[in-house]
């Protein structure tokens, strides 16, 4: 597994740079006076934030690991005297591993149920405000911007700005913020969206409240948004994007 063997490395460089209780301030200290040494330094705190990180998603699912142990692990290793056989240690890892997959799949589950009931909730209440229109398949909007342009369909290619929003208001992907607005096939998108684009004319913006299993459904889109989740989108169509014509025999 890759995870542990920078998370070992990391710590026994922690130990030997910091956690040595016994030392003096000037044992402590070190020359960080040539490119080499601050290479080995910056090696050094690359791994011990990336160990720092995985050792806070085995917290979280309740599987924290004693760095003390971590650490006598490793010196014991690197003096010749492990108390446990390699192919032990890689037994012991693997069942590691599983159990925190485990872990991983038990909490992503409770979520996506509370968040299916959470969904179900808000999309009831936010029908019944002024302006909320909903379409046969449960889809709610509200025209921001109306407009008389063209209507795509499934097939077309659309350019468009938007920002996407969980149903708390915390926003988490948005075109606005890169400054690049999205192309892309209508029908190559999640069912929400390929359908609800279909709504508007080009220089309309309307704001989209999708139900979760026309988004991302049980499963999600990890990291960024958790399975069952109800999306809310404000969507500004630019253009239908026309395909370009073929040159014709003969043309230079």
């Amino acid at each position: 597994m890759k995870f542990f063997k920078p998370t070992l490395v990391a710590i026994a460089l922690l130990s030997v740079m910091g956690c040595q209780e016994s030392a003096t301030q000037e044992e402590k200290a070190i020359a960080l006076d040539t490119e080499i040494q601050k290479q080995a330094y910056g090696l050094g705190a690359s791994i011990g934030m990336y160990m720092e990180r995985n050792l806070e998603e085995h917290d979280k699912v309740g599987l924290s690991l004693d760095k003390s142990i971590i650490i006598r692990g490793f010196t014991d290793s690197m003096a010749g005297k492990s108390q446990i056989e390699k192919e032990d240690i890689q037994a012991l890892l693997m069942n590691l591993d599983q159990a925190m997959k485990a872990k991983q799949r038990e909490q992503a589950l409770a979520s996506a149920e509370a968040s299916l009931a959470e969904g179900q909730k808000f999309l009831e209440e936010n029908a019944k405000k002024d302006g909320v229109q909903v379409t046969e398949s449960g889809i709610q909007y509200v025209v921001l911007k109306a407009a008389e342009g063209e209507k795509p369909v499934a097939t077309d290619t659309v350019k468009v700005h938007y920002k996407g929003t969980f149903i708390n208001g915390e926003q988490f992907d948005s075109s606005y913020d890169r400054n690049q607005p999205a192309v892309f096939p209508l029908n190559g998108v999640i069912p929400g969206w390929t359908e609800s684009v279909q709504l508007m004319s080009v220089g309309s913006k309307y704001k989209f409240t999708i139900p979760s299993d026309l988004a991302y459904g049980p499963n999600g889109k990890p990291p960024q948004v958790p399975g069952n989740s109800v999306l809310e989108f404000e969507i500004e169509l630019l253009e239908i994007v026309k395909p370009e014509a073929a040159p014709q025999v003969g043309d230079q």
